[in-house]
């Protein structure tokens, strides 16, 4: 048991004298090629949305993978002042490389990662992410994901679904007063489609200390597919299947994808959709081993549920469990129903 708490006791070491540092979460967003959506997440993300918190709690590191439709400098100069931007060329089609830039820029305790600049949040993420680092030393903190829409984005597109349609709801909503309306126009993604209380596959905002950063390494940038395949979901489940953590999930609170014509979600033609994430399969079997699956964890709920989730917590709550009445996990049918449908 000494002999495996060793490197992680090192790496706390070494993040302690890679100075300086000051408690609290720095939020790596990576943007790419989304400003429009880019701007809607980084609202959610300033502490005049989040509640509970303020500037000296947290900083957000904008991270922009170069392209033709950059945010625009007026927007940047707008940028509250614990937000810092850095545009940098990638020339590999991954968002990986600006994650892990994004990290070593950050100056916090405590290190969260936005890979997908698209996905809005809840206003008591930034709140819950803080406590969820309190209740345990080693604390890898996530959160649910969900779609704008009444069905995943890459199903929804094939009936008409797009920007103009999106923009209606969240018109109809005024999610920026209350950014917990969001759940009235959105359905689970595909990483939580078996429920609130099941096995997650992913999470689009992932927080942990930076000693556990350190020790897993970052993103692997061995995926190095468009998009980066399968690289968020391995990262969630190698931090949250390490020794001795504690992972949390913040209940109530959830990311939201927004349409942006993505990789995965943006009206791909069904076959290529299909042929593409049989690359990002073989690739991930390649450099681990296996078929991915969820990863095996005990989560600790934590945070209010706000009247809005209540729908989404009844339908979670008649998942089937097993015959000894336990918790529903996700099954390998699930996991081929997830993939086809990232």
């Amino acid at each position: 048991m000494v002999g495996k708490r060793l490197p992680r006791l090192f790496q706390r070491a070494k993040s302690l004298l890679d100075l300086p540092r000051h408690e609290g979460v720095s939020l790596v967003v990576v943007v790419y090629n989304m400003p429009e959506q880019a701007e809607k997440t980084l609202y959610s993300l300033s502490s005049r949305y989040q509640r509970g918190v303020s500037e000296d709690d947290y900083d957000v590191i904008v991270v922009e993978n170069k392209s033709s439709n950059t945010l625009s400098a007026d927007f940047i100069e707008s940028l509250p002042g614990n937000f810092s931007y850095h545009l940098r060329k990638e020339t590999r089609p991954t968002p990986v490389h600006a994650a892990n830039m994004g990290v070593r820029l950050s100056r916090r305790s405590h290190v969260a990662v936005l890979i997908d600049g698209a996905r809005m949040v809840t206003p008591g993420a930034v709140r819950n992410l803080i406590l969820g680092h309190r209740l345990h030393r080693d604390s890898v903190v996530t959160v649910p994901g969900y779609h704008l829409g009444k069905q995943l984005q890459q199903r929804a597109v094939e009936h008409g679904y797009g920007v103009q349609e999106e923009a209606r709801l969240l018109s109809e909503v005024n999610w920026t007063r209350d950014g917990y309306s969001l759940f009235k126009i959105a359905c689970f993604s595909g990483s939580c489609a078996s429920g609130l209380f099941s096995a997650h596959s992913e999470s689009n905002c992932i927080s942990l200390p930076r000693h556990l950063w350190s020790e897993l390494r970052g993103f692997d940038t061995r995926f190095d597919q468009v998009g980066g395949g399968l690289v968020n979901l391995d990262f969630y489940k190698r931090a949250c299947e390490l020794p001795g953590v504690g992972h949390v999930v913040l209940l109530g609170e959830g990311t939201f994808h927004q349409f942006h014509g993505g990789v995965t979600t943006g009206g791909v033609e069904r076959r290529a959709r299909a042929a593409l994430l049989e690359g990002f399969q073989k690739q991930y079997e390649h450099l681990r081993g296996s078929a991915f699956e969820p990863p095996d964890s005990k989560p600790i709920y934590l945070g209010e549920i706000p009247s809005q989730l209540m729908r989404f917590v009844r339908v979670s709550s008649q998942v089937p469990g097993d015959k000894d009445g336990e918790q529903n996990i996700a099954t390998g049918a699930h996991i081929v129903r997830y993939l086809t449908e990232l």
